[in-house]
């Protein structure tokens, strides 16, 4: 235990599970190893980094949360890939200046036993229950949005605000705080009024000739959204002070303040879309679980000719299903971008 406690990292070396090769499939192994009959046990879930390396080809890294955000996990990946592709072009073959491994024995009780076994049927539960998709919107990426003087970011946000029109929720959106000392993560509150406008323009029925119209409440959605997001990452967001308050409250040994048993703040931190845009250089891609019982998670990657998408939910959600959402989330990104064209065709047709 001491070894385990001590060591920065460890490396997972996974069996072969049997499941089809499915980008779902990989990202499931990473999260949960496949449950306790195939690599669920092959996991130490305290250690901030776990390197998979699958026997059948499945490999990933697991981050714990708590002690960094996902873009330092995606640095040190992409450094690794790079070193490893340099020294194979150098010398042909990978190095290894690691001592011999060991094996670690472990004197297990009657009742570590019980645990470990109960902690085996709590793991198939949650394998069972996770509804993972893992999605490429192929028709266009990053590069056609900047084209149309928008920002990917908040063009996205608006089409996963879309695919969840009929009951815009409170959202979720990491917003990193790196640039302040000790700084971790605000929200980006991406369910705004303008946002709320914009879906309902869109799915209000009208004919084509109110296209100006969805145009304009598009562009006041993201820019809404880009305002909101640099307020956020500049540490003017609401979360953290708000956070920051109720800590306070229970530090000095204070009643917390009323907002807190509001109806409205316990709804409004009830995220039932948590989204995460996690930008990498490598082709790869982020996931995770949702983060409340009748919610998605949903991550993305935009690349400058597709876009990755990862979303999560659970199954015992009957309102929650990951692929009526992804369907959902291509249909609206489709309609977007047709959207922006027939608006860009418009003003450039002579009158």
């Amino acid at each position: 235990m001491e070894l385990m406690e001590r060591c920065m990292c460890v490396v997972c070396l996974d069996d072969p599970t049997g499941l089809e090769p499915s980008d779902a499939n990989r990202a499931a192994l990473m999260l949960h190893g496949g449950g306790h009959d195939k690599n669920g046990a092959n996991r130490w879930y305290d250690k901030p980094l776990q390197f998979v390396i699958g026997a059948d080809g499945v490999c990933g890294v697991v981050c714990e949360h708590s002690p960094f955000e996902g873009i330092v996990l995606v640095q040190c990946t992409e450094h690794l890939l790079k070193n490893i592709r340099s020294c194979k072009q150098s010398s042909g073959r990978s190095p290894s200046e690691l001592p011999r491994p060991r094996r670690l024995v472990w004197k297990c009780s009657p009742r570590i036993q019980g645990a470990l076994a109960s902690a085996a049927d709590h793991l198939h539960r949650l394998v069972r229950n996770l509804d993972m998709n893992v999605f490429t919107f192929a028709a266009y990426g990053k590069e056609f949005i900047k084209q149309q003087k928008m920002s990917p970011d908040a063009y996205i946000q608006l089409a996963l605000q879309l695919a969840f029109y009929r009951r815009l929720v409170s959202t979720y959106e990491s917003a990193s705080l790196r640039r302040f000392r000790q700084g971790r993560v605000d929200n980006i509150r991406s369910a705004t009024p303008e946002a709320l406008a914009f879906v309902k323009a869109m799915t209000d029925g009208r004919t084509s000739t109110q296209d100006a119209e969805k145009m304009e409440k598009l562009r006041a959605a993201v820019d809404a959204q880009a305002r909101i997001t640099a307020l956020a990452v500049t540490g003017m967001g609401t979360d953290n002070h708000l956070l920051g308050l109720r800590e306070i409250a229970k530090e000095v040994k204070k009643e917390a303040p009323d907002i807190f048993s509001d109806e409205t703040y316990r709804i409004s931190i009830h995220f039932i879309l948590s989204t995460s845009q996690v930008p990498t250089a490598e082709e790869m891609f982020c996931c995770y679980g949702p983060v409340v019982p009748d919610g998605y998670g949903a991550c993305y990657n935009p690349r400058p000719a597709h876009v990755l998408f990862c979303v999560s939910s659970f199954r015992e959600s009957k309102e929650m299903c990951s692929g009526l959402f992804v369907k959902a989330l291509d249909e609206g990104l489709q309609d977007m971008r047709n959207l922006c064209t027939k608006h860009t065709d418009h003003k450039s047709t002579p009158k």
